[in-house]
């Protein structure tokens, strides 16, 4: 039996044009989470996609655990969908993305529509009627997602056979982005595009999600778990 922790990164710079930032929260968060994880079983190996809030929420992560840092593997294959893609085929205006981001700091473009425009641009992608106008459609990025479980699955499968036998458990932390988690619980669960885009928008930041695997058989052990950050205070429970 082995554990894979599926951690969502700290709190992104939203609003602004490079949203591929910690905001000053986000790497607090990361640090919370780091300093709760001293009372988790101990890291065997970590995983992280390869986009800089990954790599930055890492950093933090380890600066608030303080513990021996086992080796770490990026893999693309954990990283989020296009969301700037996903809005410009939606709706042209949001192909400049910088300006529209610039909109929504200045309080011109608020927070409330921009959620109604996200919603429906998901939802339009998700729909694979308009499959090709993607520079990675929602099967591809299911796929992907998946398959970058199965190569995590398939590496600890070979370092237990060829290990010594021992009763050390491995313990598998993911640092990844909300709908890359989502796409491995739809496949876990075998949830319905419908309901897996409840479960994105209810994901928060450095929240983690825990998946139990032995031999070929996965479970979910417990989902968006953010309870370093209410026992922090409400304040730092944040959805992007």
């Amino acid at each position: 039996m082995a554990s894979i922790y599926l951690i969502r990164h700290g709190q992104a710079s939203f609003g602004k044009a490079d949203y591929d930032q910690l905001s000053e929260k986000g790497a607090e968060q990361a640090k919370i989470l780091g300093k709760y994880w001293q009372s988790m079983p101990a890291p065997t190996q970590i995983y992280a996609g390869d986009l800089l809030r990954h790599g930055q929420t890492l950093d933090n992560f380890l600066l608030g655990y303080q513990g021996k840092k086992p080796s770490t593997i990026l893999h693309s294959g954990f990283n989020e969908f296009n969301h700037v893609d996903i809005l410009s085929c939606y709706d042209e205006k949001w192909q400049d993305f910088a300006k529209m981001a610039a909109l929504i700091s200045q309080k011109s473009y608020s927070n409330k529509t921009f959620q109604k425009d996200f919603a429906q641009a998901l939802s339009r992608w998700v729909s694979s009627t308009f499959d090709d106008e993607y520079k990675e459609s929602w099967g591809q990025f299911k796929r992907r997602c998946i398959s970058a479980l199965q190569d995590v699955m398939n590496q600890a499968r070979g370092a237990k056979k060829n290990a010594p036998k021992s009763n050390h458990s491995d313990e598998i932390c993911i640092f990844t982005s909300g709908g890359t988690i989502s796409a491995i619980v739809q496949e876990v669960m075998g949830l319905s595009d419908e309901k897996i885009l409840l479960v994105n928008q209810q994901i928060r930041n450095t929240s983690v999600t825990k998946l139990l695997f032995s031999d070929n058989k996965v479970n979910i052990d417990y989902l968006n778990n953010f309870n370093h950050l209410t026992i922090a205070g409400n304040d730092w429970v944040t959805f992007r």
